[in-house]
């Protein structure tokens, strides 16, 4: 849904000054509106090489930014969205840092961020989460206004799974990463395509995708119940001796209860591998 804030946001990269040239690489995912027809314009009238990806239906912010990262050439790629809400002007700020620093990845932050207060809480939860199971530098805002290297962008494509998370495969590749504090403006037109049903999709497929912690906590689970299951054989047997419980009944909570425990290690291990 951004047919009425493209146009001036393509206009002002345009216009911008990078040695060696640039080029703008559109992504329309699946967009409702008229998004392909504007972006259609943009591409004939051109003043810098502008490559237009259609896709063929909604994928999500994650899947439609890989898309445009196997399309991108540069030395360095910028990731943006659409609703002006990042400065253009701030491109060069943010590349001419990623040149002077030879960090691998830039992340912007932001002093005051102009999003809704539900998303700023949903943004924080998510980069706490990142934090716990991402191996997240401490005290970086995963922002989608971010600069990568050339080489950073070859791995993160390789990947072929049906749900990426663009943060979750740069951490994986990299830990060279660096931050820069820029302007964020209110949202020029339109509100966001994100609700709170997609912020949790995003949030469990990092959580299951791009990290081996649920498999940990099953398998620390497994111990526990095991660790459980043997003390309460032992009340089971010793109740067994001492009082008129029913007949196989301490046998078979003592089955149920150790099983069950060494089931979830197993898992958790064979989950592992």
């Amino acid at each position: 849904r951004g047919a009425d804030s493209i146009g001036e946001l393509v206009a002002a990269l345009e216009e911008l000054r990078i040695e060696g040239g640039h080029e703008i690489v559109l992504v329309n995912d699946g967009s409702p509106d008229n998004s392909l027809t504007v972006c259609r314009g943009l591409v004939e009238r051109a003043l810098v090489p502008i490559t237009l990806v259609d896709l063929s239906r909604n994928y999500g912010e994650h899947n439609a930014v890989m898309a445009g990262l196997r399309h991108a050439t540069g030395a360095h790629v910028i990731t943006m969205d659409d609703d002006l809400q990042n400065p253009p002007e701030e491109v060069e700020r943010l590349l001419a840092f990623a040149q002077e620093s030879g960090c691998e990845v830039i992340y912007t932050c932001y002093d005051e961020k102009q999003h809704a207060a539900w998303r700023n809480y949903g943004s924080r939860f998510t980069n706490w989460v990142a934090g716990f199971v991402l191996d997240k530098p401490k005290g970086f805002y995963l922002s989608s206004f971010r600069c990568m290297s050339a080489f950073v962008v070859r791995e993160v494509t390789r990947y072929e799974g049906p749900f990426p998370y663009v943060d979750g495969l740069i951490l994986q590749v990299t830990q060279d990463i660096d931050r820069l504090t820029v302007r964020h403006l209110p949202r020029a037109v339109g509100r966001s395509n994100y609700t709170v049903r997609r912020l949790l999709r995003l949030w469990l497929s990092m959580f299951v995708n791009f990290s081996v912690m649920p498999l940990r906590i099953s398998t620390a689970a497994g111990f526990a119940l095991s660790l459980i299951g043997t003390i309460g054989s032992l009340f089971a047997l010793i109740e067994a001796l001492f009082y008129a419980t029913p007949a196989g009944w301490a046998s078979l909570m003592a089955a149920v209860l150790l099983l069950s425990g060494v089931q979830l290690v197993i898992l958790g291990i064979v989950g592992e591998y």
